[in-house]
């Protein structure tokens, strides 16, 4: 009897967001044979568009068309075997008028927004579950959503009680995971640019981004993903709209970009299985069983 492939499943906000924290792991989940499954929550239609040449009525009214394209190709490359989009529409970012669009999913009945993912869990059924944390990673409210609807379906689809209209049966979530900015990195990354005198992208002046680091010594869990540093950089740029040759990633120096982007750190939220501690594996524990 052939073992069932162990399955990965990570739930973003907008086309780009599976590469940051999750791109290494998607792309080494997949050369290990496993199933890879990407939720998408909205279609990204509030994001930038870098180009100014391309920033015109007609590609913004197509905006998530494009969007969804540029996520085909940098799946492709990532090896993601599946996605699956909410259909909710982009809610912008904090402060901004599209907040209060009623489609979007910042404004989404919460209800039913779990009830969407636990249907995609009990379908996918999924040994690893990553999401971001509660501060969703940079504050964005789509990623706050997205962890708040996520860490609701990951309880409810456990429970045989809990959406029986679905008509699956209940699926526990073997390991769930946040995932996290460290803040030893983001220090690092920080100090190199002003002893080599790069001026960093100017940020908002409210902009507190140091709220939204994780502590080190509450990360669980750093998966080395180094062999997968070109693959990551390959898909982002993939993403034209949201990134141009001189933007800040590709601003860094080499050695500063591949230091950012050749680890995965995450925050375990549970595990069914006994763990190491630290990790350096989202499937430690599930491999031999």
């Amino acid at each position: 009897m052939v073992p069932e492939r162990l399955t990965l499943m990570a739930i973003h906000a907008h086309p780009d967001d599976e590469i940051f924290g999750t791109g290494g792991v998607f792309a080494r989940a997949a050369d290990e044979g496993m199933r890879t499954v990407l939720v998408v929550a909205t279609g990204g239609e509030e994001g930038e568009i870098r180009d100014p040449a391309r920033d015109t009525p007609d590609e913004r009214a197509r905006l998530a068309a494009i969007r969804a394209e540029e996520l085909r190709r940098s799946t492709e490359i990532l090896g993601i075997e599946e996605v699956h989009f909410l259909g909710y529409r982009d809610s912008g970012m904090l402060g901004t008028p599209a907040n209060d669009n009623p489609d979007n999913f910042l404004q989404t009945d919460r209800g039913e927004a779990v009830r969407r993912v636990v249907r995609l869990i009990r379908e996918v059924r999924p040994d690893v579950l990553v999401t971001y944390d509660e501060r969703g990673g940079y504050g964005h409210p789509d990623h706050v959503t997205a962890h708040e609807v996520t860490t609701a379906a990951v309880e409810a689809a456990g429970d045989p009680d809990r959406y029986p209209e679905i008509g699956l049966p209940s699926w526990s979530v073997p390991k769930f995971y946040n995932s996290a900015n460290p803040r030893s990195i983001w220090h690092w990354i920080g100090e190199q640019m002003r002893e080599r005198g790069i001026t960093p992208e100017p940020q908002e002046s409210d902009y507190d981004y140091e709220s939204y680091l994780s502590p080190d010594e509450v990360i669980t869990t750093r998966v080395d993903v180094t062999h997968y540093v070109r693959r990551k950089h390959a898909a982002l740029m993939e993403h034209e709209t949201q990134i141009s040759q001189d933007d800040w990633l590709n601003s860094m120096p080499q050695d500063l970009m591949e230091g950012l982007l050749r680890s995965e750190s995450f925050i375990r939220v549970r595990s069914a299985v006994p763990v190491p501690n630290p990790e350096g594996d989202l499937f430690a524990g599930l491999r031999d069983r």
